[in-house]
C-alpha cells in the first residue's frame, strides 16, 4: 500500500508541478495545514478548542483563496465604489498574481476533512503520506469532483488491487468524457465566443443559438473533464464520486442543483446550508440560507460580478420551487420514469428548466456586468431571425445534428451515468465505439483553445 501511494503521490506532484512547480507549495502547504489541524480537533473533547483549530483551516484556505483569486477583485471593486461618487481614486494595490490552477478545488477537498473531523464524522489520519496522496490526487486534483475524505481517503488508505471490470469501465468513461470534450464542448466554442464577443452584431436568434450553444459546451466540457478523471482513478482501482446526473434532463431547478457538479452542491449544503440551520428553521431563515449558499457558489466560481449575478438568478429561481415543497420531490427519479418516452408535461418542464439555466448562463459566459445585460437588452431590442453563418466555413445543420443526437442519446443513459455503452449486443457496442473515435477525428482541430474551462476556477 504504501509503494502505491509513493508512486501516486510522485506521480500527482509531477502532474501538477509540470503546469508550474512553483505552486507545488500551496498544495503541501495546504496538505500539512489541514493535516495538523485535524490531529487537533481530535485532541481535544471540548467544543471551544475544537472549533478554534476548525477556525485555523477555514482562514487558512480562505485566506490563500482570498489572496490569489480575489484580492484584486476587491481592490478593483472599492475604487469604483468610489468612482460612483466621483472620486476617482488610482489604485496601487492591484498584484500581478497568476492563478493557481485547481486551488478552488483542493482547498474546499482539504476543509471538507477538517470539517468532518470536528462533526466526528470521521477519524484523523496518522499517515502523512497518504493524506498527501489524497489532496493532491492527479485525476480530480485541478476541476474535481471535489472529494470526501470519507470516501477517497479511505480508499488510499488501502491497498488496491487491479480489477478488470473496474478498469474497463474506466476506459469507457475516459472515451466518453473525450467525446463529450472534443466533439461537444470543443466544436462549439468558436461559435460561442464568436457570438458572445460579437453580440451587438446579431439578432436576437443568433444570441439565444450562442447561449444554448453554450449550455451544450459548459456541460461537455465540464461533464466530460469530471469522467476522464473518474475513468482515470478506476485504472488505480478508485472511485471517485459522480459529479453530473444528466442536469438538463431536470423538471425544476432544485433536481438541476442535484444534478449538476453534485460534488460542489453537497459540499455547500454539508457544510454551509445545513449548519445554518437548512431547511429546519423557519421559512424566513431558510430562504436566508439558500440565498448564501447561491451567492458564495456563484462567487466561489470567480472573481467578477457576472458569478455573483449568476448565483443571485439561481436563488431567485430556486426559492419559489423550495416554498411550494418541490425542491426534493425528484431526487430519487428520473425523467421517464416508467416508460421510454417522457410525457408531455415532463417535455414541457425539461424545457422550462434549461430555458432557466441557459439564460443564466449569459452572465456566468460574459466578461462583464456591462456585456450581460447588453447581451440580454439586444435580445428583447433586435428581436429578429437571420441565419447564423459559422466563421469557420462549416455547415450549421451539422451542429444541429449533433446536439440533438447528443441528447437522445443520453437521454437513452439516463439512469447511470456510469454506463455510456451499455448494449446487449457487442456488435452495437463496437459499432457505437467506432463511430465516437471517428467523430473525435473528424471534429479535433489544432486551431481551437482546449483549455478546460473550469481550470480557471
Amino acid at each position: 500500500m504504501k509503494g502505491q501511494n509513493v508512486l501516486l503521490l510522485i506521480s500527482s506532484y509531477v502532474f501538477y508541478g509540470w503546469w508550474d512547480w512553483r505552486f507545488l507549495s500551496l498544495i503541501l502547504l495546504s496538505t500539512a495545514v489541514d493535516y495538523f489541524v485535524g490531529l487537533a480537533i481530535d485532541r481535544h473533547q471540548e467544543k471551544k478548542g475544537r472549533r478554534r483549530w476548525l477556525w485555523v483551516s477555514v482562514f487558512f484556505n480562505v485566506g490563500l483563496l482570498g489572496f490569489f483569486k480575489y484580492f484584486n477583485f476587491f481592490v478593483d471593486s472599492w475604487v469604483d465604489m468610489f468612482a460612483m461618487f466621483g472620486y476617482n481614486m488610482k489604485s496601487t494595490w492591484t498584484l500581478q498574481v497568476l492563478l493557481p490552477v485547481g486551488i478552488s478545488f483542493y482547498t474546499f477537498q482539504t476543509m471538507s476533512y477538517s470539517f468532518d473531523i470536528y462533526y466526528k464524522r470521521l477519524k484523523p489520519t496518522t499517515d502523512f503520506l497518504s493524506f498527501a496522496a489524497f489532496v493532491s490526487f492527479f485525476p480530480q486534483l485541478v476541476a474535481g469532483p471535489i472529494e470526501r475524505a470519507s470516501n477517497l481517503l479511505s480508499q488510499i488508505l488501502n491497498k488496491r488491487t487491479f480489477d478488470y471490470s473496474q478498469a474497463v469501465g474506466g476506459l469507457k468513461l475516459i472515451l466518453w468524457g473525450l467525446f463529450k470534450k472534443i466533439v461537444i464542448a470543443d466544436s462549439l466554442a468558436p461559435m460561442v465566443d464568436d457570438i458572445f464577443a460579437n453580440y451587438s452584431n446579431y439578432p436576437a436568434s443568433t444570441l439565444i443559438l450562442g447561449v444554448t450553444m453554450f449550455s451544450f459546451q459548459v456541460y461537455g466540457d465540464f461533464s466530460g473533464y469530471s469522467d476522464i478523471a473518474i475513468g482515470t482513478a478506476k485504472l488505480f482501482g478508485i472511485e471517485l464520486m459522480s459529479n453530473f446526473r444528466f442536469p438538463h434532463f431536470s423538471r425544476n431547478v432544485a433536481e438541476y442543483w442535484q444534478r449538476w457538479h453534485v460534488s460542489l452542491s453537497t459540499w455547500f449544503r454539508h457544510y454551509i446550508y445545513i449548519p445554518l440551520g437548512g431547511s429546519r428553521v423557519s421559512k424566513l431563515k431558510s430562504v436566508r440560507n439558500i440565498i448564501i449558499i447561491f451567492l458564495v457558489s456563484g462567487f466561489w466560481h470567480g472573481a467578477n460580478w457576472t458569478f455573483i449575478f449568476w448565483g443571485a438568478f439561481h436563488a431567485v429561481a430556486f426559492i419559489p420551487v423550495f416554498l411550494m415543497g418541490r425542491n426534493t420531490i425528484y431526487k430519487n427519479s428520473v425523467v421517464g420514469e416508467n416508460s421510454f418516452f417522457p410525457s408531455l408535461i415532463e417535455i414541457g418542464q425539461l424545457l422550462l428548466t434549461f430555458g432557466i439555466v441557459t439564460f443564466s448562463r449569459i452572465f456566468f459566459r460574459s466578461e462583464s456586468i456591462t456585456s450581460a445585460f447588453g447581451f440580454i437588452e439586444h435580445i428583447f431590442s433586435n428581436f429578429s431571425y437571420a441565419e447564423y453563418m459559422n466563421p469557420q466555413g462549416y455547415r450549421m445543420i451539422d451542429y444541429y445534428v449533433l446536439m440533438v443526437a447528443f441528447v437522445l442519446y443520453e437521454y437513452r443513459m439516463r439512469r447511470d451515468e456510469r454506463s455510456p455503452f451499455k448494449f446487449k449486443s457487442k456488435y452495437l457496442r463496437f459499432a457505437v465505439y467506432t463511430i465516437i473515435i471517428l467523430l473525435m477525428m473528424l471534429f479535433y482541430d489544432d486551431g481551437v483553445d482546449r483549455s478546460f474551462i473550469y481550470f480557471q476556477f
